[in-house]
């Protein structure tokens, strides 16, 4: 008989687990480093800039020192406050991205757990839990991100200003502070909790499916024979085997937080100046544009870098789950 012919999309000797199907994409490990690239450059390169392209200065819209020919500190050029947008850019990186994963881990821990335990438990409990994550599912995210922020706000702002007189009257100086420096931010964290609110359900019902195909092979059965309880199979077994899942839906959720982050900073609700995002980036630009004299780099170098970022973590969750989630096909 004549030789087996090798078909294509079939693997020869030991199939390759999803780390080795990852780095053959070679659009995905290229996101992943123009990401680490885009990360390291927003914590790092800030610090070793000239102390004078940090502060205000009277060089109001001054445009990128290539469109002129000539040299200048302002590489990007400046906004309306004289401040460099190369510095505000990298500054407004941490914030966005920054946003992005810790909200995404705030819906993991909350979406994951309970997907766990609705998926083991099943029955009354599961069906329960699911109607209410479909209630939750009906109401607008962003609405209720509004009515967090807004509905908190002011009493967060009373907590941090409370806390800087508390460290100016018992002169604990880094009290008053890093109270003092927080209060642009405030929002942040307001975002940061309304958003891993919103975003959990999704992950909640990632995780549900899958524990409801896990507890039914037999390395489950087999730990319920040798007496060991619900929460120590949910942790010891399912959760190991669901990592790889998590971290590709994680990797898909921060995007989305971004994105959400990204619009209400354009509406006026996320952070606020002198802090930067780039939507808040993003919204300075759009209100300087106009037909006669367009200060167009506020706003192109701001949607390029976000859009770009969004582009390679959206390249980069597609290529985690073609590689680890076995439900997914070309």
């Amino acid at each position: 008989m004549p030789d087996a012919v090798a078909t294509p999309n079939r693997w020869t000797g030991t199939p390759p687990n999803g780390w080795q199907v990852l780095r053959r994409n070679r659009v995905a490990v290229l996101c992943f480093w123009y990401l680490v690239v885009v990360a390291l450059a927003a914590i790092v390169v800030p610090v070793f800039l000239p102390a004078e392209v940090k502060m205000v200065s009277e060089s109001s819209y001054v445009p990128p020192s290539w469109c002129e020919g000539g040299i200048s500190r302002h590489l990007l050029g400046t906004d309306v406050n004289g401040q460099d947008l190369f510095y505000r850019l990298l500054t407004g990186a941490r914030v966005s991205l920054g946003v992005g994963l810790v909200a995404a881990l705030v819906s993991l821990v909350i979406g994951g757990t309970y997907g766990m335990i609705s998926g083991y438990a099943g029955g009354r409990v599961d069906g329960g839990m699911m109607r209410l994550v479909d209630i939750l599912n009906s109401v607008p995210s962003l609405l209720f991100v509004m009515i967090f922020i807004a509905a908190f706000d002011g009493y967060f702002t009373d907590a941090l200003d409370g806390l800087r007189l508390w460290g100016q009257r018992e002169h604990w100086g880094w009290v008053e502070a890093w109270a003092g420096a927080m209060i642009p931010y405030k929002r942040i964290f307001l975002l940061v909790l309304s958003l891993g609110f919103i975003q959990w359900l999704t992950m909640a019902r990632i995780v549900r499916g899958q524990v409801l195909v896990l507890k039914e092979l037999a390395f489950v059965t087999a730990s319920r024979a040798m007496g060991q309880k619900g929460w120590s199979i949910i942790w010891k077994h399912l959760w190991p085997n669901l990592s790889t899942i998590v971290l590709t839906y994680l990797t898909l959720t921060i995007p989305a937080v971004i994105r959400d982050e990204s619009f209400l900073s354009f509406l006026g609700l996320g952070i606020e100046d002198p802090a930067a995002s780039w939507g808040s980036l993003l919204k300075d630009g759009a209100q300087v544009i106009n037909p006669l004299d367009s200060k167009w780099w506020l706003l192109a170098f701001p949607a390029g870098l976000m859009s770009t970022s969004l582009l390679a973590l959206n390249f980069l969750g597609d290529g985690l789950r073609d590689a680890f989630d076995p439900r997914s096909s070309d």
